[in-house]
């Protein structure tokens, strides 16, 4: 004990921040509760970091991302006098990075043990520049034991609609064990056959693609750490593809989880440079843009950049005659979802529950995410509630208690565990009382 020497990297980067000990206790807290595993810390236990201890090492991501998070750029353990695990000193390839990230991502039973990463989600995550991986890919001509074309690049690609529809319909935590199987056992293994340059560019691309909604499952199930790292590798095989328009989506879903989290200015980062990024100025393209750029500016509370970037978005949108030039298409429920976010950000509370109801009736019931029926009924239900409106709440709460039981999503999950927590004062209310006794039933793990 007495020759251990105090952390000097570690201690450079607190002066920095300007924090109390308390402070950096208190950061390192929140960012553990925003995981799901809080902690306790004292302003004794940020004391002994600086004075040598070492923190546990599932307690050193959380002070990495508190530093990153004050101090607005990524920190890495050396930096801060930690350990570097061996991966963080690993050059991994993009193939065998992916590899080993669907490997511990495939069988539900290793859940538990994938690690405090899974769920921390990184403000200074660092990503790479279309410049630095257009056209890049290291050679993948090691153990080549097949040859493919354009048959299995298709065949990627419908199996990505597949595990997308099943995502669509069940949720996250049911599809994404399928996708990270199917990454290993199948898509990997093309991507180390022997191909002519255009399939592999097309393989590369539908990859990118299914990285992407893969990493859009982990945010579902709320590993938001996971989440990222799928979302770098989509990323990288998007630029090695020369796949612009996949970049820039990744991007933009990048932003979707940020705003989700709270984290306003980086999803305004993460959405501005999708948009500058951006391959086409299509007006959907410009659309599907602007509505997010609006939604985390209202987030950010960036009230004139807002307002201003969903009228961008209402002017595009009626200049669009067509679904293509973007993924899933940018229609008007969407354009109505996004209103609903800007005005309650901008605490137009009234507002955002006209828009929610709107969005409800443009939408296409054979089309749209049954998973998204019900994240947007549950918003649609709170919103109400905080307008005043309880009996309207409760009768939108108990619609969304008929589909509950077959989804399997985190994300409802966490709407739902609002929905025990919002209404248990207003239990002498009649309707409210029925829609917990019911609820119990229908959710008793939630109402603990």
């Amino acid at each position: 004990m007495g020759n251990r020497q105090p952390n000097e990297g570690l201690r450079r980067l607190h002066a920095a921040t300007g924090w109390t000990f308390r402070q950096f206790a208190q950061e390192v807290n929140k960012i553990a509760t925003e995981r799901g595993k809080p902690t306790r810390y004292q302003p004794p236990s940020a004391h002994q970091w600086l004075d040598g201890h070492m923190p546990k090492v599932e307690v050193r991501p959380l002070i990495l991302e508190a530093l990153a998070r004050h101090l607005k750029r990524p920190v890495t353990h050396a930096e801060a006098g930690f350990p570097v695990p061996v991966r963080d000193g690993k050059d991994v390839s993009t193939v065998g990075g992916l590899l080993d990230l669907s490997r511990q991502d495939m069988d539900p039973s290793r859940r538990s043990v994938i690690g405090a990463g899974a769920k921390l989600f990184s403000v200074a995550l660092s990503i790479p520049g279309w410049q630095d991986v257009v056209g890049r890919m290291e050679a993948i001509q090691t153990g080549r034991t097949q040859r493919v074309g354009m048959p299995e690049v298709e065949s990627v690609i419908a199996m990505t609609d597949r595990l997308s529809d099943l995502d669509d319909q069940f949720g996250g935590r049911y599809a994404r064990p399928m996708a990270a199987a199917f990454l290993v056992n199948v898509v990997a293994p093309y991507l180390k056959a022997d191909a002519p340059s255009e399939v592999r560019k097309a393989m590369m691309s539908a990859t990118s693609f299914l990285c992407y909604l893969t990493g859009w499952m982990a945010v579902d199930e709320g590993l938001h750490g996971t989440a990222q790292q799928y979302y770098v590798k989509g990323l990288e095989f998007a630029g090695a593809s020369d796949d612009h328009s996949t970049y820039c989506h990744i991007l933009r879903g990048m932003s979707v989880q940020s705003v989700d989290l709270g984290h306003g200015p980086t999803a305004v980062n993460w959405a501005n440079v999708a948009s500058e990024a951006s391959p086409t100025t299509s007006p959907r393209m410009t659309a599907f843009m602007a509505g997010q750029q609006a939604h985390s500016y209202a987030v950010a509370g960036e009230r004139a950049n807002a307002l201003r970037s969903i009228r961008e978005t209402e002017s595009a949108l009626s200049k669009a005659s067509s679904q293509g030039g973007t993924f899933g298409g940018y229609n008007a429920a969407t354009l109505a979802y996004h209103t609903a976010q800007v005005r309650h950000a901008l605490g137009d509370i009234s507002g955002s529950v006209d828009s929610l109801q709107l969005c409800f009736r443009l939408r296409n019931s054979k089309n749209d995410s049954r998973r998204g029926d019900l994240r947007f009924g549950a918003l649609l239900a709170e919103r109400q509630l905080e307008a005043g409106h309880l009996d309207a709440a409760c009768a939108t709460w108990a619609k969304i208690l008929d589909d509950y039981p077959s989804m399997n999503s985190g994300q409802v999950d966490k709407r739902m565990a609002e929905m025990f927590r919002l209404i248990r004062p207003h239990l002498k209310n009649p309707a409210a009382r029925d829609l917990y006794e019911r609820a119990r039933f229908v959710a008793p793990m939630l109402a603990a």
